[in-house]
């Protein structure tokens, strides 16, 4: 082997077990952010392509915040051009029909489905929360992240991820206690 796969070799392992390793952490977030197992899916892998491309001017000792920032920007990006699309076609555009005709029908099986695979009250309470609630809560109840690499993470002071994760935990509560009729008891 030439010194230049060696190199290429070595990357390779190193990138493997310092992010490679969070590839469910970033799936997860990405699902959670997306709500939709296919845009997580093309989410996560940008943010692996990315990831791998910017892999060796990473800084700091731990790949997970990092990862994770990466599949934020990722979402985001993907959410903003999306937007930018539908403000450039004009309403009626035939794009719009041939979606409209590829999406099942309520009550075709795959709907029903995907409706079931959603289902539940803590799915359906974190799912209803504004995107920044929803991912400082994903990211520390679920992920696991101290509340500096969630600043990290998302790019805000440490004060600020304890606030909005403060206000996320109320939201939460409130939106669990509409889904069962008044019991908060499953969030204490």
């Amino acid at each position: 082997m030439s010194g230049t796969e060696d190199g290429m070799t070595e990357r390779r392992r190193r990138f493997e077990a310092e992010a490679l390793v969070h590839l469910d952490a970033a799936y997860n977030l990405a699902r959670w952010l997306a709500r939709a197992p296919g845009e997580a899916d093309d989410v996560v892998q940008e943010a692996m392509l990315r990831a791998w491309r910017a892999y060796d001017g990473r800084r700091g000792a731990d790949a997970k915040p990092w990862l994770l920032a990466i599949v934020r920007n990722c979402f985001y990006d993907a959410a903003a051009a999306r937007s930018r699309e539908a403000a450039r076609r004009a309403p009626g555009d035939p794009d719009d029909w041939v979606a409209a005709a590829a999406a099942p029908a309520a009550d075709e099986p795959l709907a029903v489905s995907m409706r079931e695979q959603q289902a539940g009250a803590l799915d359906a309470a974190l799912a209803s929360l504004a995107p920044d609630f929803r991912e400082v809560l994903v990211l520390r109840e679920i992920e696991d992240l101290s509340y500096r690499e969630i600043a990290t993470v998302i790019g805000v002071a440490q004060g600020t991820v304890m606030s909005r994760l403060a206000r996320a935990r109320a939201a939460l509560r409130a939106a669990w206690h509409d889904d069962d009729g008044g019991s908060t008891d499953g969030l204490r």
